[in-house]
């Protein structure tokens, strides 16, 4: 690993590390601003903690990579609901200096001993209720990736070791942050769910109520935890103390003697943890509009979906339509790309995925076909046929099918870029809004409940069935936009299967209809998912509703499944201007609005 740039000697580094603050007052909280404009190096995240956190790392000299991993662990101190070292994600990285993109895959895995069944109730020989009871188990887990992430992406990218990039969030997780209504929300949401396990209900339900707005909430065992780690190395979360305790309490999980709930036990091992590996993958490309847009292939299907559907569009000219037409267009290759999506894409280690047919610019103008101008796609729609287009209008097709998308929405996502030009598009989760509700007993963090995202009833023919040691699709759809090999744009966002449409509708937002990043991040937003209705936001469905619907769509107002909010996905972006101005953006609003800086608001 390089060490370039170190700002304390490791020795004294590692004795800042294991002493902890004690009494240290809490941290001051920072300013919350939406957009920034400037220069020099930036971050956007949801949380304006683990924003400010990345922000230092680049003013102290540290590049995107250390950036975005110092962010990331902060993030597992304010928004451990959504992310943290139980869990995993995709990173994606443009180097200035070779002027290529590379990504990581983080995404987590079953064990090696996971049954096909394993979503099968034995008592009953049927299968558990989705919620609380499958997500709220040890059944449910899948092998953690974030932490051999974070250390993959600084040996590759990086300047500083993982202990620097650990330090302030182990301060932050010491020290303390000011609870907001969000956070609060999310406990109280989870409130028969956490109060099933000892740790958890200690942690988060401490005197018998969630954290209250405006009080400082510390976690010191999350702290001790990142100087363990930051002694010992990933080692010790695979191969060491941790991993001994993560597999208990997989297997037997620390449930309270009150809890109604089954919590299914799980079939995690040691040997799993030991096996896991963050994998460097090859990144998804597509032209658009003369850019290279570059997302995250498989085990993702972020990349691929998102590619396929901005093929379908190229063959329109967006910019020129009424808004509605546009929109209209939108959806429906929403709709054909999931299609494909469901049909063909899953870990490309035990599933041959047809990336480059689905990719193909002939392949989209077949899918393009079906596109009508006037009417509506009848929902589901078919997969296409990759095994025989050849870019002219076609009545070939595949049997419409759908599965199930049980893709939680709590996920989070950072995007971070330097002086010297390096960006990096991260989307990390630890999948339900607090995972499988299990903290790891005096550890602090939160296990993913991961696992879910496989379909559960098995199909031979189903790229997305459980098998062992395969990685479950994910939607998560870290994107970097390159203009004449330069970066032009980065954007990601949280939200389960709503991911992939949410970066498409920024992209098309952005890149067709005119509208600046923030606007682009800001304006209302709608998902098709190769259902029967299209769900929106309540603004949007109040402004092209009536539009649509008189082209055939089905507009209903979104409310996700599990928080009953109407909003969807919670996107980052950066873009990149002339002289080098960046313009940063993140939610105003959605998740309780996000935070963006940049290292110079004027040119140095």
């Amino acid at each position: 690993m390089r060490r370039l740039g170190i700002a304390v000697p490791l020795a004294l580094l590692t004795t800042v590390l294991v002493a902890a603050p004690g009494h240290a007052a809490p941290a001051a909280e920072p300013d919350k601003r939406p957009t920034a404009r400037g220069f020099g190096g930036a971050v956007t995240s949801v949380d304006p903690y683990a924003t400010r956190v990345g922000l230092r790392v680049l003013r102290a000299g540290g590049n995107a990579t250390d950036a975005a991993v110092a962010t990331a662990a902060a993030l597992g101190v304010t928004e451990p609901f959504s992310a943290g070292i139980g869990g995993g994600g995709y990173f994606v990285h443009y180097s200035a200096r070779t002027g290529k993109v590379q990504t990581i895959d983080g995404r987590e895995t079953a064990p090696a001993s996971m049954p096909h069944d394993a979503f099968i109730d034995p008592k009953t020989a049927e299968p558990y209720n989705f919620s609380p009871e499958l997500v709220t188990s040890g059944v449910s887990v899948g092998v953690p990736g974030t932490l051999a992430t974070w250390q993959r992406a600084l040996d590759r990218w990086g300047t500083r070791s993982l202990a620097e990039s650990l330090r302030p969030a182990a301060d932050l997780a010491d020290r303390g942050f000011t609870v907001d209504q969000t956070f609060r929300g999310q406990v109280l949401q989870n409130k028969q769910r956490f109060n099933a396990f000892v740790p958890t209900k200690k942690l988060y339900w401490k005197g018998g109520h969630a954290p209250r707005v405006g009080s400082t909430f510390r976690n010191r065992d999350l702290a001790a935890t990142y100087r363990l780690l930051a002694r010992k190395g990933p080692d010790a979360f695979y191969r060491g103390v941790l991993s001994g305790e993560i597999v208990r309490a997989v297997r037997k999980p620390p449930t309270t003697k009150s809890t109604t709930l089954p919590v299914p036990k799980g079939f995690m091992v040691k040997r799993d943890l030991q096996r896991y590996r963050a994998l460097d993958r090859k990144p998804t490309r597509v032209g658009y509009r003369g850019l290279g847009v570059y997302g995250m292939g498989g085990s993702s299907s972020g990349g691929s979906t998102v590619g396929e559907a901005l093929n379908i569009l190229e063959r329109s000219d967006l910019a020129s339509m009424p808004r509605a037409q546009a929109l209209h267009r939108y959806l429906e290759a929403s709709a054909l790309a999931f299609a494909d999506r469901g049909k063909y894409v899953g870990d490309p280690a035990q599933v041959k995925v047809p990336l480059r047919r689905l990719l193909s610019d002939k392949y989209a103008a077949e899918r393009a076909c079906e596109i009508s101008p006037a009417t509506t796609l009848a929902k589901p729609v078919a997969a296409g046929d990759v095994t025989s287009y050849d870019g002219k209008c076609s009545t070939t097709r595949t049997s419409a099918t759908r599965t199930n998308d049980t893709e939680n929405t709590q996920t989070t996502n950072l995007t971070v870029t330097d002086r010297w030009g390096n960006v990096v598009e991260y989307t990390l989760t630890i999948e339900q809004t607090g995972g499988s509700g299990i903290v790891v007993p005096g550890r602090g963090f939160l296990l993913n409940n991961e696992l879910t995202d496989f379909t559960a009833a098995y199909d031979p023919a189903d790229p997305n069935r459980i098998e062992p040691l395969k990685r479950p699709r994910s939607s998560m759809s870290p994107t970097i936009v390159l203009k004449k090999g330069k970066p032009f744009l980065a954007v990601g966002s949280p939200g389960g299967s709503t991911i992939i449409t949410t970066v498409l509708q920024v992209l098309l937002n952005r890149l067709d209809l005119g509208m600046s990043l923030p606007h682009a991040i800001a304006a209302p937003r709608a998902t098709q998912r190769n259902t029967g209705t299209d769900q929106a936001e309540p603004a949007f469905v109040k402004r092209y509703g009536a539009a649509l619907r008189a082209l055939g769509h089905d507009v209903a107002t979104y409310e996700d499944m599990f928080t009953g909010t109407h909003e969807i996905g919670a996107a980052t972006g950066i873009e990149f201007g002339p002289h080098g101005r960046l313009t940063v953006a993140a939610e105003p609003a959605r998740r309780g609005g996000g935070s963006a800086a940049v290292v110079s608001p004027k040119r140095r």
